[in-house]
């Protein structure tokens, strides 16, 4: 250890691998990063770095190094830190990042099913390689509570039985506070976990003014309706219905992009807005058709036939933007879909 703390200039070491019997490629490893993480804190560059370690044997976590703004706020030694950040989680949401569209799903877990479920947490996440979550932390006495967005690499070292996390910790807490707002007065769909309508059109409002001011060169709207949607209710049940709606709700997200907006616009039709032409909302639109043409929707062992027609159209293409007007072309584009056979994309100008 001794050595190591010359060669990488460690003062005040307080974890375990650097003076226990591990492999020297594992020692290695984590005083070069306690080094660059140490460097990386004496910035003041927002973020908290961090380097925590685990032996797969028996599951228990520790911290290598914290960031002193991470000890200031638990008010506790490196040594303490990984249970006083253990006992003041109260949510955490893990997000799975899709093969498709680099799409990302959540879990959401409580403080109670995180602590029944860290086991096979940490081997998923050093399998992937990667991850990250958001936690909600409540702090001893402070009544206020902080969300924290974590994202980590994850690397094994097999000889010894270890993995280690390194990474580093975000304040997203406006950010959270402002989407727990969103879900708790009523702007996301229960059922599918999409915005709704009222989104949309506060959406759409604000794309127009900055399509009008030229800030964005143009932008597209799609209605989506499920093809045969009222069959499925009819033979599955309605049950399998809502399975129906919350699935393709996944998908939708699973598809997007960053910049695209995907709700539910009302019974089995969704909306969706991107930037971009006719030509590359006709793009976006056939990824989601395929996409969903493709997923299996499996119910109680049985297999629901799922596909959707999309009406799509673009600021651009319009004399006159506005939300009703975009409503009229997308709904009249959706609706010669239905009538040339369903499972395709209207993009271009239908005639009356």
């Amino acid at each position: 250890m001794d050595d190591l703390r010359e060669k990488y200039g460690l003062i005040d070491y307080q974890g375990r691998i650097l003076a226990g019997k591990y492999s020297v490629a594992l020692r290695e490893r984590v005083a070069e990063l306690i080094r660059a993480f140490r460097a990386f804190d004496e910035t003041g560059v927002p973020g908290i770095p961090y380097i925590t370690a685990w032996r797969h044997q028996d599951n228990i976590m520790w911290y290598e190094f914290a960031g002193r703004e991470f000890i200031q706020l638990f008010g506790c030694s490196v040594g303490d830190l990984a249970v006083q950040f253990r006992e003041a989680v109260v949510d955490h949401r893990l997000f799975h990042r899709t093969e498709v569209e680099a799409g990302i799903s959540e879990t959401v877990r409580s403080s109670r099913e995180l602590s029944g479920s860290r086991s096979g947490l940490r081997a998923e996440v050093a399998q992937k390689g990667n991850m990250e979550a958001d936690y909600k932390i409540a702090l001893a006495g402070n009544l206020a509570q902080v969300w924290f967005k974590d994202r980590a690499r994850i690397e094994t070292f097999a000889e010894d039985q270890v993995s280690i996390s390194f990474g580093y910790l975000t304040d997203v807490t406006n950010e959270m506070v402002h989407k727990d707002l969103l879900e708790q007065i009523g702007y996301f769909d229960q059922l599918t976990n999409l915005p709704n309508r009222i989104i949309m059109g506060r959406s759409l409002e604000l794309k127009i003014a900055e399509y009008d001011r030229n800030q964005i060169d143009d932008f597209f709207f799609l209605l989506l309706d499920i093809d045969h949607f009222k069959g499925v209710n009819d033979t599955f049940g309605h049950r399998a219905g809502d399975y129906v709606l919350a699935t393709l709700g996944q998908v939708l997200n699973d598809v997007k992009r960053r910049s695209d907006e995907i709700g539910r616009f009302g019974g089995e039709e969704f909306y969706g807005t991107g930037l971009g032409d006719i030509f590359e909302g006709h793009e976006f639109s056939e990824r989601i058709r395929r996409r969903i043409e493709v997923t299996p929707f499996v119910f109680e062992e049985q297999m629901i036939p799922v596909t959707v027609s999309i009406g799509v159209v673009a600021a651009g293409e319009l004399k006159v933007v506005d939300e009703n007007h975009l409503l009229e072309a997308a709904d009249q584009r959706l609706y010669h879909a239905k009538r040339l056979g369903r499972n395709r994309v209207v993009w271009e100008s239908v005639s009356r």
